[in-house]
C-alpha cells in the first residue's frame, strides 16, 4: 500500500522559525550592545526570516513538497520537481503536533512535518507510517467498529 501526501505551508511553523531567531538577536544584543551586537542581531533576524521562508513557507527549490511512502521506503518531491528516493534514518519523532523524519542516504537532512502542513487523515497516516515503517492496512470504517 502506498501514499502520496502534498505538504502545505505552514504560517505557524514559519512564525515560530522567525520568532526563536528573534529571540536570539535579542540575546545577542543584551550580551554584545553596540554596533557589533546591532550587526550580528540583524543577521540573525534576517536568517530567521530566510529559514522561515525556506522551511515553514517551502519557498525555496530544495523545500520538500510531496512525501511518497511506499511499505517501509519513502520518495521526496521537492518544489523544483527533483524525485530523491531516501533511506531513513532511525531516530523520528513522533508527536501530535509534528513528526520528524531524518533522512540518512543519499543526504543527510531531517524534514519537519508539523500539523498545520496536512489535512488530518493525512497526518495520522504519516505519524503511524513513522512509527510503524508502513501505512495500516484497514478501512477507516473498520477501525471505528
Amino acid at each position: 500500500m502506498s501514499a502520496r501526501l502534498e505538504l502545505s505551508a505552514s504560517w505557524i511553523l514559519a512564525c515560530a522559525i522567525v520568532l526563536a531567531h528573534a529571540a536570539a538577536a535579542a540575546c545577542v544584543y543584551l550580551v554584545l550592545p553596540g554596533s557589533a551586537g546591532a550587526l550580528l542581531a540583524a543577521a540573525l533576524v534576517a536568517l530567521g526570516l530566510a529559514a522561515g521562508w525556506s522551511r515553514g513557507l517551502l519557498g525555496a527549490a530544495a523545500s520538500v513538497r510531496a512525501l511518497e511512502l511506499d511499505g517501509p521506503k519513502i520518495c521526496v518531491e521537492t518544489k523544483d520537481r527533483r524525485r530523491l528516493a531516501a533511506e531513513l534514518g532511525a531516530r523520528r519523532h513522533v508527536g501530535r503536533w509534528l513528526v520528524t523524519l531524518p533522512l540518512a542516504r543519499p543526504v543527510r537532512r531531517t524534514i519537519l512535518i508539523t500539523r498545520d502542513m496536512l489535512d488530518a487523515e493525512e497526518f495520522r497516516r504519516l505519524r503511524l507510517w513513522a512509527l510503524w515503517g508502513r501505512l495500516p492496512g484497514v478501512a477507516g470504517k473498520q477501525l471505528s467498529a
